[in-house]
């Protein structure tokens, strides 16, 4: 198989944040088959790799990857009904475009998803980081995910608990584990409605409305179009910093300093807590600058890298930022983006 690839691609040019330097080679695949021969290419040439869908979470280096990226272009979608009639299995390619798969769920009926709606990326980003918002996350929907093994150079299914999904985490993230590219993912949908409103700007917004699928992705891309960026014209890659998850003891300690904190349960004697809150409100940094890098100015808990940015600058930024906050709340904060070093990729 004749495979085009690119050399010294700059790869600033495949990520939201719009910073990181260039890669030996850069190929597209849009099949399995594409993919086995760019990763055949990658191990005859001892060249570690990385996979880029639509580069929304991840932080390269200034210094670029010295080895080889996979551009993830592999499509299709596939219903199908499962024995209960009341769900769907459907079945994305990882490189379809996550907000135009929710739109069709949304079309067809297929509740879930919609409570993602206009998160950037592609289909295969979402187990990795297990993606979540306004109390849904994948891993609630997820039924498989097709992977292709870089160790065995076969394809095979995983199912959610081999996934180990955790807040904003799976296996995939972790270095046992990234030999495995996600090709396809398949979810189960309900076809009887499911609306999830619980948080306080969903339920203000649709208040004294018929609950709908669509109000309800209507509503939330209103609400992300407020608090975030356009990432197509701005470096952004949404929310930078996790939520951090608190044990029961420091949530009543934070709450009894800052009472209006909003908190929410995510398992038994431990709270997610808002970080958006505690950096404008007890940090007072909506807005900060550092050089090209600040905080947004409607939502403190999304990074923003102006024109001339770099990597580094990024890097200096948040670590200021984890320093500020472990001060005031004596909190650590983790970076929900990827850190992709080429240090790393040469050793």
């Amino acid at each position: 198989m004749n495979l085009l690839k690119r050399e010294q691609v700059v790869l600033s040019e495949y990520t939201t944040l719009k910073t990181g330097g260039s890669a030996d080679f850069l190929i597209t695949v849009t099949t399995v088959d594409e993919l086995t021969a760019a990763v055949l290419f990658a191990q005859a040439n001892n060249l570690p790799l990385l996979v880029l869908g639509g580069g929304s979470n991840v932080l390269i280096d200034d210094a670029g990857f010295a080895g080889v990226v996979i551009l993830m272009h592999i499509m299709g979608r596939v219903y199908r009904r499962v024995e209960n009639e009341e769900l769907v299995e459907v079945t994305y390619g990882a490189g379809e475009v996550l907000d135009e798969v929710i739109a069709e769920t949304v079309t067809h009926g297929y509740w879930g998803l919609e409570n993602l709606s206009h998160i950037p990326g592609t289909i295969g980003a979402t187990p990795i980081q297990n993606v979540g918002a306004y109390g849904v996350e994948v891993s609630d929907l997820i039924s498989s995910v097709t992977v292709y093994d870089t160790m065995t150079n076969t394809v095979c299914v995983m199912t959610p608990r081999e996934c180990v999904f955790a807040y904003r985490d799976s296996v995939f993230k972790h270095e046992t584990h990234r030999h495995y590219i996600v090709v396809a993912v398949s979810f189960l949908l309900s076809q009887i409605p499911q609306p999830k409103i619980l948080y306080a700007d969903i339920q203000a917004a649709v208040m004294g409305h018929s609950i709908t699928q669509s109000l309800i992705r209507d509503t939330i891309i209103a609400i992300r179009a407020q608090k975030f960026p356009d990432w197509h014209t701005v470096g952004t890659a949404g929310s930078f910093f996790k939520n951090p998850i608190i044990t029961e003891a420091e949530k009543e300690r934070l709450t009894m300093l800052y009472p209006s904190l909003p908190v929410y349960p995510v398992r038994s004697g431990y709270m997610k807590v808002s970080l958006g809150y505690i950096l404008d409100k007890v940090c007072n940094l909506k807005g900060f600058r550092k050089g090209n890098i600040r905080l947004y100015e409607a939502q403190a808990l999304v990074l923003v890298a102006d024109v001339g940015a770099t990597t580094a600058e990024i890097l200096s930024f948040a670590s200021d930022i984890v320093d500020i906050v472990k001060q005031k709340t004596n909190i650590e904060i983790e970076c929900e983006v990827t850190k992709i070093f080429s240090s790393l990729s040469k050793n």
